[in-house]
């Protein structure tokens, strides 16, 4: 049972997926990064200094009463808040992640189409593969 179970573990889709598995974490935590830290700084730049992290709506106030001034003094408050500029945070990962990776199947299957547009013409024999032919055309020549 140990032997079937290293066989599977260490077959090449196993390793594949769980290599895809890592960078695509990797990958989120890029994305993540560069949509907080440069894309909704610029939106919120052109929005008029709006700041999408504290974007919210308190729903119902917590032990202390509000207005709150950042989504964090709401949280510690215990209110009940909706969080529209954490969702749009989100929404911005998921369209960048999902562009990426379109990009990148694009890519893939123009590669396949390629290569299965490509015609299979064999190769021209080199020099010594040439010469061998010959001598194998004399040989039959010469044996009849």
């Amino acid at each position: 049972m140990w032997k079937e179970f290293k066989e599977f573990a260490v077959k090449g889709n196993v390793m594949d997926l769980a290599i895809g598995v890592i960078i695509g974490a990797a990958f989120t935590a890029l994305v993540g990064s560069f949509v907080a830290d440069v894309i909704m700084p610029i939106l919120g730049l052109v929005t008029g200094g709006v700041d999408f992290t504290n974007l919210f709506a308190t729903l119902k106030a917590g032990a202390t009463p509000g207005p709150y001034a950042t989504l964090a003094a709401a949280k510690a408050a215990g209110a009940l808040t909706l969080n529209v500029g954490v969702f749009l945070n989100a929404v911005v990962n998921f369209a960048l992640v999902a562009f990426v990776l379109f990009l990148i199947v694009k890519g893939i299957n123009r590669v396949r189409r390629q290569e299965a547009a490509a015609p299979d013409v064999d190769p021209a024999p080199t020099k010594e593969e040439a010469l061998l032919m010959e001598i194998r055309d004399l040989l039959a020549g010469g044996a009849r």
